[in-house]
Order: structure tokens, then C-alpha cells, then sequence
């Protein structure tokens, strides 16, 4: 009797279970990993983590965000109280728990090779004296 091959997870789960994050969708989910924010924070908080290497267009932006919505990654929130001087129209955004697994499994795996990049010298210890 022939044995039956173990089920295969789909090829959309098996890509989502294994590949990196875009960097783009890092930054986002980096950013809303300290708390809900509207389009205009985020810009500006990617743009604080990065010095200011990276800056989104607002269109890329709200199609990221859009997309990542779709994934279950990111959702819609209320504004964080208190809402004081804040646009009412604006859009909040905060990181799903899905999300947070994916940011949480991305930073783990640029740190494994942040560390081999150190391993190879190819970085300088942070720790070490320049």
C-alpha cells in the first residue's frame, strides 16, 4: 500500500508563514507598535525612525495601509484619548494582533542577521570603541 504524503499547507500560507515583511509594512507596523496613530503621525514617525532616510508618499502610504487592512495586520481604530486638538475627520490606525506576530517575527529575524553581519565584521560592534 501506498503512503499518502503529509498535507501541504497552501502556498499563500506557506509564503505568508515564511517571508520577510516589505520594509515599507515594517516601518508601518514598527511605528503603530507604541499605539494608534493617523496617516500624518505615521509619516512622521517613520520618518523620525529612520532620520529621515525614509519618507513615504501619503498615496503609497494610505495603499499600504489599505492593503495591510486586508491582511488582518492592521485595522481601524478610534482616536486616542484625549482627542483635544485633533481633526475629527482624521483616521486612526493600530497594528491587529496578527500584526504584531509579524512585526514581533520580523524584528527577531533582522536581528539574527544583524548579528551574523556583525559576526563577519561587516558592521561595527556598538558596544566596541570606534
Amino acid at each position: 500500500m501506498e503512503e499518502m504524503p503529509a498535507k501541504r499547507k497552501t502556498d499563500a500560507t506557506m509564503k505568508t508563514a515564511v517571508s520577510p515583511l516589505n520594509p515599507r509594512d515594517y516601518l508601518i507596523l514598527l511605528s503603530l507598535s507604541e499605539g494608534p496613530r493617523h496617516g500624518y503621525g505615521l509619516l512622521k514617525d517613520i520618518a523620525r525612525l529612520t532620520d529621515n532616510e525614509v519618507r513615504f508618499d501619503p498615496a503609497n502610504l494610505y495603499r499600504s495601509l489599505k492593503r495591510m487592512i486586508k491582511q488582518g495586520l492592521v485595522g481601524e481604530t478610534d482616536a486616542p484619548e484625549p482627542e483635544s486638538d485633533e481633526d475629527g475627520r482624521r483616521r486612526y490606525y493600530a497594528v491587529t494582533e496578527a500584526g504584531a506576530g509579524r512585526v514581533q517575527a520580523e524584528a527577531a529575524r533582522l536581528d539574527r542577521l544583524t548579528r551574523v553581519a556583525r559576526e563577519r565584521c561587516l558592521i561595527p560592534d556598538s558596544e566596541a570603541p570606534a
